[in-house]
């Protein structure tokens, strides 16, 4: 009897499923981009504080009677955005940054699923491998904060001022892209996984460090022109005018905060500062390349180069909308091939890591 109960109880073992989880990370990974891609349209339209309220499982049906539209532009009618920028909107242009807005919340809804649903499966069934639940947890987690931080966000807008905080912004725009590459590297854990039992998860590189430190800082420099409007001061490449930094740029107090609220200085570094962040990835990628890791390497460094160039095509077309659109696109894509290329190095055995 006991021969025959082993067999059994194998067949109830729980069985992980790294390769499965794998893939449904990189899905949502791809949502989370059409995410960013999304919110960066909102920020260019100026369509952010087009929904003055938060409401999680409401806010998720909008407004279809007439007399719903009318209660929600008397709402935004009561705005600084619509008292001091948008006075005489009229309905039809009222709905075209709602429909943007609407969008970017729903489409956070609907991640917010997309993650929690086979989460929670995959729980029940026990097919997490082990090691990886608080990890999946986390990112559940920071999904969930994300949303809060975006309502803090748009909460800045409404009270005394017609925009949003560019600091909250870039604190938004960051934890996005901050789970985007998390869910890149755990995906690729996982797949390591799913094709070798006792693959440990990768490790980072001094080098890979840098570079993603350096990307991120660039990221949240991006965010501040965003958020300031900077990306119209100067409309001229590679000068600013006349000038390498514009002569007679009125400074803040003290020093230090120029750097986070002088819209001059805040693209001037923009600008150059992508020079550095190019540097340290064309090394990560000849570092990679000499290791036999050839499409992430030659991916990272097109990613980059293209970055750079519509980053000046941005400028040279004073911020045409689908140009700085297609600029954060390929931000989010130059770091996820920083993280490909990173996870590839790290997950080399030690002796050619070195």
């Amino acid at each position: 009897m006991a021969s025959q109960a082993h067999p059994n109880a194998a067949a109830r073992r729980p069985t992980a499923q790294p390769g499965a989880i794998a893939t449904w990370l990189q899905v949502v990974a791809a949502l989370v981009f059409l995410m960013v891609v999304v919110g960066g349209i909102t920020r260019l339209t100026e369509s952010g504080l087009s929904m003055v309220r938060w409401e999680p499982i409401s806010g998720a049906i909008p407004p279809i009677s007439e007399d719903a539209w009318q209660a929600e532009f008397q709402a935004y009618r009561a705005t600084p955005e619509y008292q001091k920028v948008n006075t005489g909107m009229s309905m039809s242009e009222f709905k075209e940054i709602y429909f943007w807005e609407y969008a970017h919340r729903l489409l956070g809804r609907f991640i917010g699923l997309a993650f929690a649903l086979p989460l929670l499966w995959f729980a029940v069934k026990r097919a997490i491998p082990s090691g990886y639940g608080w990890k999946l947890s986390a990112l559940l987690v920071l999904g969930g904060l994300q949303g809060v931080i975006g309502w803090w966000m748009v909460a800045s807008g409404l009270v005394d001022r017609p925009e949003v905080s560019h600091i909250r912004l870039a604190v938004h725009l960051l934890l996005a892209l901050f789970i985007f590459a998390l869910l890149i590297w755990t995906a690729m854990d996982l797949g390591n996984l799913s094709e070798d039992k006792e693959a440990r998860p990768a490790r980072m590189s001094t080098l890979a460090i840098w570079t993603l430190s350096a990307l991120g800082l660039q990221l949240m420099f991006g965010a501040y022109v965003a958020g300031l409007d900077a990306g119209y001061a100067f409309n001229s490449w590679p000068k600013m005018g006349e000038d390498w930094f514009p002569v007679g740029t009125p400074m803040l107090e003290p020093f230090i905060v120029n750097l986070a609220d002088n819209p001059i200085v805040v693209q001037f570094v923009h600008r150059w500062l992508a020079f550095l962040v190019a540097g340290l990835a064309i090394a990560l990628a000849l570092k990679a390349w000499k290791r036999g890791i050839h499409a992430p390497a030659a991916a990272l460094v097109a990613t980059v180069t293209l970055q750079i160039l519509l980053g000046i095509a941005t400028l040279l077309t004073g911020v045409e909308l689908w140009i700085a659109v297609a600029h954060q696109a390929m931000a989010a894509l130059l770091l996820a091939a920083a993280v490909v290329t990173a996870h590839s190095l790290g997950s080399q055995p030690k002796a050619l890591r070195a």
